[in-house]
């Protein structure tokens, strides 16, 4: 038995005996979680500065903070979550208990990205925990040292049979794929992900899949251009564009492309200063594979802005790409470093209708300071998710789901969408063994009297208050007194 397959075993094993079913335990691993973030800044810290040269302000302020505010969030709702959920009746199941009941799923599989590895390995985790599942881990190896210290570190503050960590590359990520599971939770890129999907497939497990793509930036005439870019700016370059929600290209009118570029090339200045390379606040691509595949997007398209390099840094200076060809190379894939193309189009219906003929994205960008341009954009495109005059925030409002759709991914989580993603939603109704005489309409022999009285039973929603229901089940005991009355008669 390999080591990936005992690691599964562990895990169904201790969900088995049942532990995760108090909230009391799931709430107690919270905050064991929430222990770990808070007294192991500097381990965490350190390991992202040797992976992606985060800096030390930069690792709680993009991966840290919104993981103890998810905590925090769960922590606080997770009793209101997990409750029974009444839903609207019908007349017929007027007197019945109806509702919803959250149960755990059973062994989840999380399968983090290295880019913002912390925030997109242990929010999804924070999910399967507050669902009352079992998880097993897999930090992207990717990520070297931020791995090691996962693996390590974390089994010290959660129980490390209900959530263990599994390390390594392909060959381990291969393996755990043939063991089955309850649920699938795979954040990366959409080749990785249809195989995700396909190794799914042979056990009938579900997934979500939060992926990436092409995500546009719209830049409107009607707009506040310094105000627009510098936002742009923080939302493309922070950790050297390695951000799956990060504007892909610029969308622009011709003669909006100067101005762009000059604003841009200001924020960047006032952000990494004139050397970037020393600028403490300024990342480095995660490895040379990736520095070698960013640089050759760069072919065919004209540099106005960076360009600057140096492959044993893995350094790549914030790059802007000016007057781009939809069929240039670096429009045909996602870019995930700091390398911003610039397209012109001559309306926003061209915008529509260039947004429209992709891929469905992550995320659609707006700027303009005209909410009918805004609403006619969202109504006429689809996306994972819009946000308008700014970049990357909606990543951090726990009451909006986040994820994607199409090529883009498939399902949601933040907060209650989490607990949702991860939970069995049982539809639940409890009868009692009494009002036989309302049953008689369903009961052969079928007949047009009896089909009439069903579709007024079945076809009328009730949503009433409790004296009103009172009221209504009197009325309803009568009814089904006469029916019976008559039914005997017949």
């Amino acid at each position: 038995m390999s080591r990936e397959q005992k690691a599964v075993e562990r895990a169904r094993k201790a969900f088995r005996t049942g532990r995760t079913r108090p909230l009391e335990y799931r709430i107690s691993q919270l905050k064991n979680l929430q222990c770990f973030v808070v007294e192991r800044q500097k381990e965490i810290a350190d390991a992202l500065k040797k992976d992606l040269n985060r800096s030390e302000v930069g690792t709680p302020l993009y991966e840290t903070l919104v993981v103890e505010s998810e905590i925090n969030l769960t922590v606080s709702k997770l009793a209101e979550w997990a409750a029974p959920r009444p839903v609207t009746k019908n007349l017929l199941t007027l007197s019945d208990q109806v509702y919803i009941q959250p149960e755990p799923l059973g062994v989840v599989l999380i399968i983090g990205a290295w880019n913002y590895p912390w925030a997109v390995t242990i929010q999804p985790l924070i999910g399967a925990i507050a669902a009352g599942n079992a998880a097993v881990i897999k930090p992207s190896e990717v990520c070297v040292h931020t791995s090691k210290v996962m693996e390590e570190l974390l089994p010290l503050y959660i129980d490390k049979e209900m959530y263990p960590v599994v390390v390594g590359g392909v060959p381990e990520t291969q393996e755990l794929l043939k063991q089955r599971f309850d649920h699938i939770f795979y954040t990366g890129n959409c080749a990785v992900g249809k195989i995700i999907m396909e190794a799914a497939a042979k056990h009938l497990t579900p997934v979500t899949l939060e992926l990436g793509g092409k995500s546009p930036c719209y830049i409107d005439k009607n707009c506040d251009l310094t105000i627009a870019c510098r936002r742009i700016v923080w939302g493309k370059y922070s950790n050297c564009g390695q951000t799956c929600i990060a504007p892909d290209y610029i969308l622009c009118d011709p003669s909006l492309q100067d101005r762009v570029i000059e604003e841009i090339k200001k924020s960047v200045l006032e952000f990494y200063t004139e050397d970037p390379k020393s600028c403490p606040d300024y990342g480095r691509i995660i490895n040379q594979r990736h520095f070698k595949r960013v640089m050759a997007l760069l072919e065919g398209s004209s540099v106005a802005l960076g360009g600057d390099n140096d492959e044993s840094q893995c350094f790549i200076a914030p790059t802007v790409l000016r007057d781009v060809k939809p069929d240039a190379k670096v429009m045909q894939e996602e870019i995930f470093g700091p390398v911003l193309p610039i397209l012109s189009v001559n309306s926003v219906n061209e915008a529509i209708r260039f947004i429209n003929e992709r891929e469905k994205p992550l995320v659609l960008y707006i700027f303009t300071q005209d909410k009918k341009l805004i609403y006619r954009m969202i109504s006429e495109t689809s996306s994972g998710g819009v946000l308008a005059n700014d970049c990357l925030i909606h990543f951090s409002v726990s009451s909006l789901p986040f994820g994607g759709v199409g090529n883009s991914g498939m399902g949601s989580y933040h907060g209650k969408f989490s607990f949702d993603q991860l939970s069995h939603l049982r539809g639940c109704l409890i009868k009692q063994l009494k009002m036989e005489g309302v049953n008689q309409m369903r009961y052969p022999p079928h007949t047009t009297k009896k089909l009439k009285w069903a579709r007024f039973f079945i076809l009328k929603q009730v949503e009433l208050s409790t004296l009103g229901r009172l009221a209504l089940l009197a009325l309803l005991a009568v009814v089904a007194a006469v029916m019976l009355q008559r039914y005997f008669a017949e």
